[in-house]
């Protein structure tokens, strides 16, 4: 649990990460924190209230057979975080949203240095988002329940439930790129910046 308090200032990034309906295919398998999207629309909604910066990366992949693929229905954004005209789109075509795009000089055109990261898949884009953004030394701050992955095995062969993936990406970001927390400290944080 984050302790508070958490500092966003007015021109902190939400960066909503592959909110695309290619992650509802089933061949994703189990999913963790089936209420994300929700978490995402709250925060998305208090953003924009506040009229600070949005940023939805989209993974435009290049792969034939992939549920992200341009001209396919998972291209498409989650209606839950659909952009708005004003909105920056930022796409990609590689797990991390710095690596091929403008991402870094977007930030740096309004001066940016922090982020609240939220997304999918936590042990896929989001990390090697956020490991990247940890690195290029921004203020990161992903928020655990704004975020989901799936089930896998783990490299010994073991079954990893997605709950244990998630849990093991947010393990290894935490206190050395990015600061973990949820969305509630997110939003008081947000309302105590906004006055």
């Amino acid at each position: 649990m984050t302790a508070l308090p958490l500092s966003l200032p007015g021109n902190a990034v939400l960066l909503l990460v592959d909110l695309q309906r290619a992650v509802d295919d089933p061949c994703w398998g189990e999913r963790n924190n089936p209420q994300a999207e929700q978490v995402v629309a709250r925060l998305l909604a208090c953003w924009r209230s506040q009229h600070r910066p949005i940023c939805h990366v989209r993974h435009d992949s290049q792969q034939a057979g992939s549920t992200y693929r341009p001209g396919q229905p998972g291209h498409d954004f989650k209606p839950q975080a659909l952009p708005q005209p004003d909105e920056w789109l930022l796409p990609k075509q590689t797990n991390s949203a710095f690596i091929g795009t403008d991402l870094q000089a977007r930030l740096a055109a309004i001066d940016c240095t922090t982020l609240v990261v939220v997304g999918v898949a936590t042990s896929n884009s989001v990390e090697a988002t956020v490991r990247m953004a940890g690195n290029l030394g921004y203020t990161v701050y992903l928020v655990a329940d704004g975020c989901f992955t799936f089930a896998r095995r783990d490299w010994a062969g073991c079954w990893r439930t997605a709950d244990e993936v998630h849990a093991m990406s947010l393990a290894n970001l935490d206190g050395e790129y990015c600061r973990v927390c949820q969305s509630d400290d997110i939003m008081r944080a947000a309302r105590m910046a906004a006055g």
